[in-house]
């Protein structure tokens, strides 16, 4: 039996080197994305199943607490373990230049110890007091407002570069595409938001506010469109009809999360919980989207770069090859390479989307305000409403900035 025991041991160790030899030889922004996404299935995990656990942990029990307190207590815990672990990295990586730092090889390799210290992390916190998680549960807030804010950001560099690639191209074709992309975009904004109304303005109820923010989209909508094609402006319909559709489905998200028993909330009046299916289905919509914006963030070369990294217009691409990605760039080994993307801002972005993750499983709330439904709830109603009027406002400023400040670069 001990044998065998040993050998099963030696199995797993080896499968495990092999696995974290594997990943320092690949991308290693795609393995802290991973990495990232398992905290996110263990949280929902332990969201789901872990609370009988908890209220059998002493130094975790308070009497009188719902199981839906305890469902928070895990969220916060892993995510508080999770955001330790990519502050950690992100204070570590800071002033990493170029490729000789030695720093440089810590973020590509030594895997099985970062699984190690991500795993003592999350573990720590469940031994921790109460009372910290109630003062990370309040910046989590604040954190995950900073996040959605970066979000945004990205977005309208987004919009603008793919604009200018398509335009530089000087061609009829891209100019037609440009053309029928806007238009196609525009009308898929109108016509989803003809479909909000009827979702979320049912008859026979009075839902004022609800048709206020509907109507708040479609006017930006076209408040984008007149900015963006005034002289004056150097601006492009595409990047306006794309900021609009997007504008469109933040409204829709902060609707859809109204409370299931409000009567205008026309989609779940007849539900009182979200199906197991909607669950899993909102889970990888938020990973996607997470990740997503963690990727982009850390590796644009527009956007927070580092000193040393091209910056934007250069004919650089966005993702770089894998040997560059890894350090290992083919020309002289004794020549410092500059890094392709800043280490210190991509660690920091997946701290702060652990904060984000955090306030997603929440529904927004407090420990004293839990809730047994994901992002559900007023707070996560006016936190989407509120990111699409800041994603609004930001799109305007980015074509009148120009105007105001001539000799400053935007966007």
């Amino acid at each position: 039996m001990s044998c065998l025991f040993s050998c099963c041991a030696s199995l797993t160790c080896g499968l495990c080197s092999s696995v974290a030899a594997g990943i320092s030889r690949s991308s290693a922004r795609l393995a802290y994305c991973g990495l990232f996404g398992v905290s996110l299935v263990v949280s929902w995990i332990l969201r789901e199943f872990g609370a009988p656990i908890m209220e059998k942990m002493p130094w975790i029990k308070t009497e009188g607490q719902p199981e839906e307190w305890f469902q928070m207590q895990a969220v916060l815990r892993v995510s508080l373990g999770n955001f330790l672990f990519f502050a950690i990295l992100a204070l570590i990586m800071i002033g990493v230049k170029d490729q000789n730092d030695r720093r440089d090889a810590w973020h590509h390799g030594g895997w099985m110890a970062k699984m190690v210290i991500w795993i003592l992390l999350v573990v720590l916190m469940f031994f921790l007091p109460n009372v910290i998680f109630s003062i990370y549960g309040v910046l989590s807030i604040f954190g995950a407002g900073l996040f959605l804010l970066v979000q945004v950001v990205l977005l309208l560099d987004f919009t603008h570069s793919w604009n200018d690639s398509w335009v530089e191209k000087d061609e009829q074709k891209w100019y037609v595409a440009l053309l029928v992309v806007s238009i196609g975009c525009y009308l898929g904004t109108y016509i989803f938001s003809g479909l909000l109304f009827i979702w979320f303005n049912p008859s026979g109820h009075d839902c004022g506010l609800n048709v206020f923010f509907l109507v708040m989209t479609m006017i930006l909508a076209f408040v984008f469109a007149v900015i963006a094609l005034h002289p004056a402006v150097n601006g492009s319909l595409l990047p306006a009809s794309v900021i609009s559709v997007y504008c469109a489905y933040v409204c829709y998200t902060g609707l859809s999360s109204e409370p299931r028993d409000y009567v205008c909330n026309d989609l779940h009046t007849k539900s009182k919980a979200v199906s197991v299916g909607t669950l899993v289905l909102g889970m990888l919509t938020t990973v996607l989207s997470v990740i997503y914006s963690a990727l982009r963030a850390g590796s644009s070369t527009t956007f927070l770069s580092p000193p040393s990294s091209p910056r934007a217009g250069g004919s650089k691409p966005l993702l770089e090859s894998e040997d560059l990605e890894d350090g290992k760039n083919k020309k002289t080994e004794g020549e410092g390479q500059p890094v392709s993307y800043s280490y210190t801002f991509f660690h920091l972005i997946f701290a702060l989307a652990s904060m984000y993750s955090a306030m997603l499983l929440s529904g927004w709330t407090s420990l004293n305000e839990s809730s047994d439904l994901i992002d559900v709830g007023w707070t996560s109603v006016w936190v989407r409403i509120c990111t699409e009027w800041v994603t609004g406002g930001l799109y305007i400023w980015s074509l009148v900035a120009p105007l105001l400040f001539p000799d400053r670069e935007f966007f």
